[in-house]
Parts: C-alpha cells; sequence; structure tokens
C-alpha cells in the first residue's frame, strides 16, 4: 500500500539499497556518472527522483553541485544520513511539476524511473518541466529500458523477471494503454507477502516526440552509459537531448 511518499514509502526505502545492491556496483555506477559529469561540465545537475542518492552522491563527489528532486521523504532522508549527503539539496514533490529556482546544465532520470509517472500527460509534462529547468545547451537525459513485447505471446500478458525459492517477480503489460504493473511475491520466515507499482511503459520515439513538444532535440542515444551503440535487439537505452543554445 502506497501512502503520502508515493509507492517508495519506509516499507520500501528501509530496505530499497540493499534490495537494490547490484546497482551500487562500481562497474554499474561510474560509467553513468562519468557520462553525467561530462554533460554537466561542472555545471550544476538536477536528479529527478534522486531517492537515495546512488548516482546524486557519486556525481557530488566529481564536484558536481546536484540538488534532487522527489516524492518519497523516507527515500530521501536515507540519503541525508549518508557521507556527503548534506550537500545534495532536496526539494520534495512530483518532479514532472515541481520547480525549483535556478537553471541547470543536465537534468536526469535513470533506472527507469520515467516510467513511475503512469499517464502519458505526466510523461510530456515532465519533459517541459526539465527543459525549464535547462541551460542553453544544458541536457536532459533519460536512462529507461524498450518495452518486452516481444517476450509476450498472443493470449498473454505477464512475463517473469526473477524466480527463486524464496520471491516470485513479474511483469504485466496492457498493450492498449501501455500501463504495467511490477509484482513481487516474497516469502520471509514462512510468511508470504505480495505488492506491485504501476508504472507506463514507454517508447524511444515516443520520447523523441516528447521532447520536441518540450524544446529539445535528440543529441545522443547508446543501449547503456558506456556508448554500446543502440540497436534493434538493444533492451534499453540512454537518451540525451538538448535545448538548443539560441
Amino acid at each position: 500500500m502506497h501512502d503520502v511518499d508515493g509507492y517508495f514509502g519506509e516499507n520500501v526505502a528501509a530496505t530499497y539499497d540493499e534490495s537494490m545492491k547490484d546497482m551500487y556496483r562500481p562497474e554499474v555506477v561510474d560509467p553513468a556518472v562519468d557520462v553525467l559529469a561530462e554533460l554537466a561540465g561542472g555545471g550544476p545537475a538536477l536528479e529527478l527522483g534522486v531517492g537515495t542518492g546512488r548516482i546524486a552522491l557519486p556525481l557530488a563527489g566529481r564536484g558536481v553541485p546536484v540538488h534532487g528532486i522527489d516524492m518519497s521523504r523516507a527515500m530521501t532522508a536515507r540519503l541525508h544520513t549518508k557521507a556527503g549527503g548534506d550537500s545534495i539539496g532536496v526539494t520534495i514533490g512530483d518532479f514532472a511539476t515541481t520547480r525549483v529556482a535556478g537553471t541547470f546544465a543536465v537534468v536526469y532520470l535513470v533506472f527507469n524511473t520515467i516510467n513511475n509517472l503512469t499517464t502519458q500527460d505526466a510523461q510530456v509534462a515532465c519533459f517541459r518541466n526539465a527543459a525549464a529547468h535547462l541551460k542553453p545547451g544544458g541536457c536532459f537525459v533519460i536512462e529507461v529500458g524498450v518495452p518486452e513485447l516481444r517476450r509476450l505471446p498472443p493470449g498473454q500478458n505477464a512475463v517473469p523477471f526473477h524466480i527463486s525459492p524464496t520471491q516470485w517477480a513479474f511483469d504485466t503489460y496492457d498493450t492498449a494503454t501501455q500501463a504495467m504493473s511490477s509484482h513481487y511475491v516474497k516469502i520471509t520466515n514462512g510468511r508470504t507477502t505480495y505488492s506491485s507499482i504501476p508504472f507506463r511503459y514507454v517508447w524511444p520515439a515516443e520520447l523523441d516526440l516528447m521532447a520536441q513538444l518540450a524544446g529539445l532535440r535528440l543529441r545522443d542515444r547508446w543501449e547503456d552509459w558506456t556508448r554500446t551503440p543502440f540497436t534493434s535487439e538493444s533492451r534499453r537505452h540512454v537518451s540525451v537531448w538538448e535545448k538548443p543554445a539560441g
């Protein structure tokens, strides 16, 4: 059940870093920080959905001033307990519409966070919000998966992504609305719990149109943060849109 923190309340925040420990490995974090630090060029960065600071903290450690927007007080409270956390300014709010003072060299959304906005209108608003925060010549960066509809046979709407003796996890898709949800069934000390989080999947071309509506233009698209070329077989992408300098 969600609360004022959205779907990332205290019950999720308490174990989030441990549950996502693979995402904290240097080989995962460092390439992302390399790209963002290069795009920022020392200028300020704004992270939408800053969470517990997985990317914001090491980026700030590179000398880039970072501010974050996030709806979850529980998640950002964890950020502020970490070393260097007091250097990250945080504004509580919906990152699709919440404004903060100043302009930024780079605005970014990582690890599928754009999908937390569950309507097309909200995703379009997010692009416009990012563009409004960017300096001329600045960049908006999104890391997100490519919808895995090729794995859906006719008549099926669920795709498992984790199966173990103590946890089952699967995504469900509604191809008419682009709504999807991630579902988790866990067994802990013989007790079974179930939780789900709603998302809206979005296509690369659709994101490009959202960028165009916000006055941004595509600069780069890669399969990952190491700039692997994006192809029809890529399961995710890192896309960079630029605000014209004129």
